[in-house]
């Protein structure tokens, strides 16, 4: 049995679509359908069960969950809203419930593969390597993630199984309808494109040129790829940077959609002063360790993956048929 926790949910749904195309179905799908809009993201999968990520957690706490065999466990389900400030909750859906989740693998010696942040890195003043010196949360969200990170590392040395973190960048693609205000960049600029002949872009900050801030973004399926480069080398552990190492403008980022549109213009707005310290105005991968785990499976262009994207949005509104 494979687990995907989070599997309604925007890379989980993708996971577990690519285990599909693989020809698997044993799969127990985890995650909270509180908001039923993410029931679409499964529509068309092939899973074996599903279970409420509450139901699981509390069995996970009281070790009483039974499945059968489990030969892998991809955790992406979190809270994933850095704006939401109640770090107590984020702490104990995020840190808490990984946390019981990775010892049951560990004593299983189950595979763990789970995702991590990006926002780990803060402001990424120190860089955006995996390494304690460029660390720094700046809002709950980034503070859950960045705890649990530094929990695995004080227990890989004692893992028997492999443990493996991906700290994912700006990720884009298919089923992400459901994040609203967390959804991408192109989500959201598609939408405003379509309703109002333009799109809005941030004026420059922290010494930025307006629309200038630069992300690297990364399209969902390069990040399936990566997960599952890792899953099929099991003598990879650790903390991975997730993202092509490529850093790329909003300006440029949304030409795109403009492009593949064919209308519209940039319009920047002032910056707005609730996200002044809080907001990363510059991401790139570090992806010397990527590489040196022998990843070579490559990244999406950009450009195409704009476009390809654009269609789906343009031909389902965003979800895969």
């Amino acid at each position: 049995m494979k687990i995907v926790t989070g599997g309604a949910g925007f890379i989980g749904s993708n996971i577990v679509r690519q285990l599909n195309n693989r020809g698997i179905r044993d799969i127990l799908v985890v995650d909270d359908l509180t908001d039923g809009r993410k029931c679409r993201n499964l529509q068309g999968l092939s899973f074996y069960d599903y279970m409420d990520y509450e139901d699981f957690d509390m069995e996970m706490a009281e070790d009483t969950f039974d499945c059968g065999y489990i030969d892998v466990v991809f955790h992406e389900g979190a809270c994933s809203d850095t704006m939401n400030y109640n770090g107590r909750y984020m702490m104990k859906n995020n840190y808490e419930g990984s946390k019981n989740l990775l010892r049951y693998c560990m004593h299983r010696n189950i595979p763990f593969l789970y995702a991590s942040s990006a926002s780990t890195y803060g402001s990424g003043k120190n860089g955006f390597r995996e390494d304690p010196q460029c660390e720094q949360a700046l809002n709950p969200y980034a503070y859950s993630k960045l705890q649990f990170d530094r929990f695995v590392r004080q227990l890989l040395p004692l893992a028997k199984s492999q443990i493996v973190g991906f700290r994912y960048f700006n990720v884009f693609g298919p089923q992400e309808n459901h994040k609203d205000r967390m959804a991408s960049l192109i989500y959201q600029k598609y939408h405003e494109l379509q309703k109002t002949s333009k799109i809005t872009l941030f004026e420059g900050t922290a010494g930025y040129e307006n629309g200038g801030q630069i992300r690297d973004f990364i399209y969902v399926k390069d990040v399936v790829n990566v997960i599952f480069y890792f899953w099929e080398h099991p003598e990879l552990r650790g903390i991975y940077n997730c993202g092509t190492g490529e850093g790329h403008s909003f300006n440029e980022f949304v030409q795109g959609i403009i492009s593949y549109c064919g209308k519209g213009a940039i319009e920047y707005v002032p910056f707005p002063e609730i996200l002044k310290g809080k907001y990363q105005s510059y991401t790139q991968a570090d992806t010397t360790k990527l590489m040196r785990a022998g990843y070579d499976r490559g990244f999406t262009l950009l450009n195409e993956a704009v476009k390809e994207y654009c269609r789906i949005l343009e031909k389902s509104d965003g979800y895969y048929e």
